[in-house]
């Protein structure tokens, strides 16, 4: 285990470098083409899926403070421009090596998308700060007064969702993407992610999926109920959610969402509670949100990803929910 996790740690950060050092030579050169076109400088490198031999790329993509997060991009053939949906599971974590396993996972989704005529993107960006989201106000760039020039400094730490917000503004500037087709589908904590980014910029529609809305709801967890472990919370019921969340944050960063939703929730699961209270506020503050539950097993079934083993097959309630989000993506971003 310790030696696979030093192989891959020693691959993402050759790839890294290697990553860098073309985007120096790019501009040092004055390389046109998509790095010219991109809001900010990127770089991007081919890859094939090694089981279906599909093309992709990974891009690094430049966030506001100036460091680099990938993405995985597969895209039809042409020129476009074509609507796109970026998707998400769960944490920020792993670098390059999340976005490689995750599109193998995740590649069944992403082909259908491609079928159907849509950029698709499977996205990552830093792990979490535990409750610094509802401590600070977004990240800002501030001129430098100690060294002068063009340099800046950070007004407070750069936060996953702010990573989140440059990935969308990159999507948006791709040459072969329609800016006003951009979606966006994340289950768990990449679902959150999806609310915090719509409460400060626009997509053309966006599907939280099981969204693990903690931070976004200005949950006290510290006296929520647990399991018998300790560890995990027991959120099923909205009433109980509601005791714990802060209504009045809530709305007030709800106001500015602007982005049809469509939120899927899971009946079993154990933060039900908040994916139904998340719909519910939304709800009442007027927003274009729509919601729908499943009874089905797996946390993370709307992403239609392979389990732990080889075989995998999509089962009715998958193509289920597969077709009600894709039906509301194609109203929304064609």
């Amino acid at each position: 285990m310790i030696n696979a996790r030093i192989t891959a740690y020693v691959t993402s950060s050759i790839l890294l470098f290697l990553a860098c050092s073309l985007l120096r030579t790019a501009q040092a050169q004055d390389i046109t083409g998509e790095i010219a076109q991109s809001a900010l400088p990127y770089i991007t490198i081919d890859k094939i899926l090694p089981e279906s031999g599909a093309n992709w790329q990974i891009h690094l993509v430049q966030t506001r403070d100036e460091i680099y997060v990938p993405i995985g991009v597969r895209k039809p053939e042409g020129n476009g421009p074509f609507p796109m949906i970026l998707i998400g599971s769960g944490q920020g974590r792993d670098g390059i090596l999340k976005i490689e396993q995750s599109m193998d996972r995740f590649q069944e989704l992403m082909g259908r998308l491609v079928d159907r005529g849509y950029v698709a993107a499977f996205i990552n960006f830093r792990n979490e700060v535990p409750g610094y989201y509802n401590e600070i106000a977004g990240a800002e760039l501030l001129e430098d007064n100690v060294s002068g020039g063009d340099r800046t400094l950070q007004s407070v730490s750069t936060l996953d969702s702010d990573d989140y917000l440059s990935i969308v503004e990159h999507a948006k500037a791709l040459s072969y993407t329609d800016p006003s087709g951009i979606g966006a589908i994340g289950s768990s904590h990449s679902g959150e992610i999806i609310l915090k980014g719509t409460a400060v910029i626009e997509l053309g529609a966006a599907v939280p999926a099981e969204p693990a809305a903690i931070e976004y709801l200005g949950m006290d967890i510290s006296e929520a109920p647990r399991d018998a472990s300790g560890r995990e919370l027991q959120m099923q019921d909205v009433e109980v959610t509601k005791s714990i969340a802060d209504k009045d944050a809530t709305m007030l960063r709800t106001s500015t969402i602007n982005t049809p939703l469509l939120v899927i929730g899971r009946d079993t699961d154990h933060l039900q509670g908040i994916f139904r209270l998340t719909y519910e506020w939304i709800e009442e503050a007027g927003k274009d949100i729509a919601w729908k539950s499943f009874n089905h097993p797996v946390h993370g079934f709307a992403l239609l990803g392979k389990g732990d083993g080889q075989g995998f097959e999509v089962d009715e309630i998958q193509e289920e929910v597969f077709e009600l989000y894709m039906k509301f993506f194609d109203e929304h971003l064609k």
